[in-house]
Parts: C-alpha cells; sequence; structure tokens
C-alpha cells in the first residue's frame, strides 16, 4: 500500500481494484459459469436464463456500487461482460449434462469460487485495517507537528526560531 500525493491510499496488492480486470474477475468468471451450470439444469429456456443471468450480476454489481465498494466504472462493466463470457458456453454446455457430471462440476467450480472469493475478502479486509492503522499514524503525527510548531511560537512570541 502506498500513500498518493493527495493524501489517497492506494493499494498495491495483487487483490486491489484494476480499471478493466483484476484478480476478482476470476470471481466473476466462476460465477458466471456457476450460474450457466445452474440454469442449463433447472430448464429455464435459453432467453429466460440469460436475462436472470444478466440482471443477477448487473444487480450484483449495483449492490457493490450501493455499500460503497470503490471499483472503476469500466471494471464494473467487465465485471457484467466476463461473468457473462462465461455464463453462456456453460449455459449451452450444461444442457443434457449428465446428473453425475454436473454434480462433480458444480462443486467443484462453486467450491473454487468460494474459496478464491474468501481469500480477496481476507486480503481486502487486511488492507483496509491496515489503511486505517496507517491514517491514525499520519493523524498522529500531524497532531505531534502541530503540538511542536505551537510550543515554539510559544517560546519566542515575535516569532523568531532561535
Amino acid at each position: 500500500m502506498r500513500l498518493t500525493r493527495d493524501g489517497r491510499f492506494e493499494r498495491s496488492d495483487i487483490w486491489r481494484e484494476g480499471k478493466w480486470l483484476d484478480l476478482w474477475s476470476v470471481v466473476h468468471l466462476l460465477s458466471g459459469t456457476s450460474f450457466g451450470l445452474a440454469l442449463g439444469v433447472l430448464g429455464f429456456g435459453t432467453a429466460a436464463s440469460i436475462l436472470i443471468a444478466f440482471l443477477s450480476f448487473v444487480l450484483y454489481e449495483t449492490w457493490e456500487a450501493m455499500v460503497k465498494i470503490e471499483e472503476a466504472p469500466q471494471n464494473r462493466f467487465m465485471d457484467v461482460v466476463v461473468g457473462m463470457a462465461s455464463f453462456v458456453p456453460t449455459f449451452f454446455f450444461s444442457q443434457g449434462l449428465p446428473i453425475a457430471s454436473f454434480i462433480l462440476a458444480f462443486g467443484f467450480i462453486l467450491t473454487a469460487n468460494i474459496v478464491i472469493a474468501t481469500l480477496g475478502w481476507i486480503a481486502s479486509r487486511k488492507a483496509e485495517e491496515f489503511e486505517h492503522r496507517m491514517r491514525l499514524k499520519l493523524e498522529e503525527r500531524r497532531l505531534r507537528r502541530k503540538e511542536r510548531r505551537a510550543r515554539l511560537r510559544a517560546a519566542d512570541p515575535f516569532g523568531k526560531v532561535r
């Protein structure tokens, strides 16, 4: 993590938000694949399944914006694109898939998705806590400098530093 000139903290770990794609894109790819398998087996039909998936991805990105998860607009857009890009072929592939193959594939992909998302969430919480600690330290230093200046001014009422 680094401090920018305008006083913002910028993450430098592998889970930082990218402008277009980032490691979170893998989570969206696996989510699209999970959705494709599930909706393919549920048999809602092609148009309904595509609409359900698209609306789900858009609503998720809307929720992220509402809870103040900071992302570039391009990244929000690409999250939906990546989800749909993995959903569509998986949806068509999953139709007619034997139930044993479906369970195996769905279980593996969903588990991988949950594990990767959890690792990202933990890294994000750690980065947030680190940023909070750094902000407290910076504020503490700023207050000490301010107190030091006040003591120096009080020691010399004419503004001359000796």
